[in-house]
């Protein structure tokens, strides 16, 4: 997979757990771009990565990414 196929698939998962079918990520997205981006939608967000890409990941790998780059490039290091 590319990254610019998991990026899509990442896109994918943002509207679904924001439900905002307008929403658009790049790689310095962060919580602070999305008003709704709190500690549940959080949760939720790698609960549902965790699901779509089939892994799972620890608490202090997800506690020290940055920003939605970072989280793909995890991704991608693990595929």
């Amino acid at each position: 997979m590319t990254r610019e196929e998991l990026f899509e698939q990442i896109n994918e998962i943002f509207r679904d757990v924001f439900d905002d079918d307008t929403l658009v990520i790049t790689d310095g997205t962060n919580s602070e771009d999305i008003e709704d981006w709190d500690s549940l939608e959080h949760i939720n967000l790698v609960v549902a990565m965790e699901k779509r890409f089939n892994m799972k990941f620890n608490i202090k790998e997800v506690g020290q990414l940055k920003n939605v780059g970072e989280m793909a490039d995890l991704i991608l290091s693990r595929m």
